[in-house]
């Protein structure tokens, strides 16, 4: 309860700070005053201005109080995206492997890292969980698991829906290896060789590396930086898809959050012509606001959604553990797996049931959250001092991806500069089969902000400004 009420507050202020209504320079209410207004201990009071400290948004004067420290970045935000349909230009796998091959090499600051770094995750509390998973189970976790998943995982999920005040069980969750694994069956349970699907541009390279390896076409729809897709953009290609699949929550790379009307609005139209909607929303638990945001599932009366989701980005990449609530294609997403895979990781699986029913993880996500948002104002401050003036940023509220736009510069040789500096990024050509985003990038802002990762920033901008001259 204490640590809601100091984020409530923090979250109060942080909203006046980002709107303007309290401007960079001016000074905080007292601590005492927050404390009678709010009718909270000082304690509370001083929790909540630790966090906004943090994010640097306010700064401590000794003898003097807080004063606001942050400002709206005077950037813009990225374009929207204007796709044309067309057949696919050259192949960017090359470019996919390019960036990929230096994963685990050391010395790498890996801006181009699309998980959190290990410094956010509670490793000690899950190789506990990892040793409890064990002793539970039978054999220690060397027998197959059921085949629509861990019982204990797929209730804890279900409840884990309550959040966003969604109304499913354990039956209605089939688990998989990781969001790639649920998005993989959910494709082959809905669409077949030679069928269309819509998605959004750009789009995360692994959701259109699957499309093409199962023979699908792709139309790429306009997207906002901000809101998502154009929901009128999809409603004039209705008639040409087979299958809808969006990233409704914090879409990866632009960080985008549909508003619950264009939600709304999507799964009805799909709805009236029956056309499956695969949802990613393996990011909804990374909300920088109060409250997480609601999935086009939240809308589905036809069981027309195919929601998908992961501890992926969260809590353990590694341990692949994945799920999908298939509504009326659970028998056919259930067949798919039995023929692919048979089980998922009857281990990984236990232990981070173990660690949702004990209540750990929305402990950790708190903490998580709040690490990620001070990262992004972190991050796009630096990025407002220290890259070519021109320079267009999306405004993240959730996630940890950031999409830049930036003038005259080819980013797939920003790679090839940085990556000599021992700077890996993910070159906006990555994220679409068409020939666009060729002077956008992807940054990860999941790693532990510091000084390095200060310093990091301000060589890659030096690189970019470089190539600009």
């Amino acid at each position: 309860m204490k640590d809601s009420l100091y984020h409530r507050i923090a979250l109060t202020f942080e909203e006046q700070i980002r709107s303007g209504t309290l401007k960079k320079g001016q000074k905080m209410p007292s601590l005492r005053l927050v404390h009678k207004e709010h009718g909270v201990s000082l304690n509370t009071v001083l929790q909540a201005y630790y966090e906004l400290e943090a994010k640097g948004l306010i700064v401590s004067r000794p003898k003097s109080g807080y004063y606001v420290s942050f400002s709206l970045p005077g950037l813009s935000i990225p374009s929207v995206s204007q796709p044309v349909w067309q057949c696919p230009s050259e192949s960017v796998e090359s470019l996919i492997s390019r960036v990929y091959a230096s994963l685990n090499a050391e010395g790498i600051t890996r801006f181009s890292l699309g998980v959190p770094d290990n410094q956010l995750l509670p490793i000690a509390r899950l190789n506990k969980a990892m040793l409890e998973a064990m002793r539970n189970l039978k054999g220690s976790g060397t027998e197959y698991e059921d085949i629509q998943g861990n019982r204990k995982l797929r209730e804890a999920v279900a409840r884990m829906t309550y959040a966003w005040n969604g109304k499913l069980t354990g039956e209605d969750i089939v688990t998989t290896s990781g969001t790639m694994g649920a998005l993989s069956f959910a494709f082959q349970s809905v669409v077949e060789k030679g069928d269309t699907v819509a998605v959004e541009s750009p789009v995360y390279f692994g959701i259109l590396q699957l499309a093409r390896s199962l023979g699908l076409q792709v139309i790429e729809l306009p997207t906002h930086p901000l809101t998502g897709i154009d929901p009128d953009a999809l409603r004039r290609v209705l008639p040409q898809i087979d299958a809808c699949i969006l990233v409704g929550n914090f879409n990866n790379p632009l960080g985008s959050c549909m508003p619950d009307e264009h939600k709304r609005e999507i799964v009805h139209m799909l709805s009236e012509r029956g056309i499956p909607l695969i949802e990613d929303d393996i990011y909804g638990d990374l909300y920088f606001g109060s409250s997480r945001p609601r999935p086009c599932k939240y809308y589905d009366t036809e069981n027309l959604v195919l929601w998908c989701g992961s501890v992926s980005k969260t809590l353990a990449p590694g341990y692949r553990v994945g799920w999908i609530a298939p509504g009326k294609y659970k028998d056919s997403v259930i067949h798919q797996k039995l023929i692919h895979t048979v089980s998922t990781t009857t281990l990984t699986q236990e232990a981070v049931a173990g660690f949702l029913e004990k209540g750990r993880y929305e402990h950790h996500l708190r903490k998580l959250r709040n690490e990620l948002h001070a990262n992004s104002l972190h991050f796009s401050r630096a990025i407002e001092a220290y890259f070519p003036e021109g320079t267009r940023i999306s405004r993240p509220q959730g996630g940890f991806m950031m999409w830049v736009e930036l003038p005259r510069v080819d980013t797939t040789e920003l790679y090839d500069q940085a990556i000599r500096r021992n700077i890996s990024i993910a070159p906006g050509r990555m994220f679409s089969l068409q020939n666009q985003f060729v002077n956008c990038m992807r940054l990860s802002f999941g790693q532990r902000w510091s000084d390095e990762v200060e310093d990091r920033l301000q060589l890659l901008g030096k690189v970019a400004k470089n190539l600009m001259s």
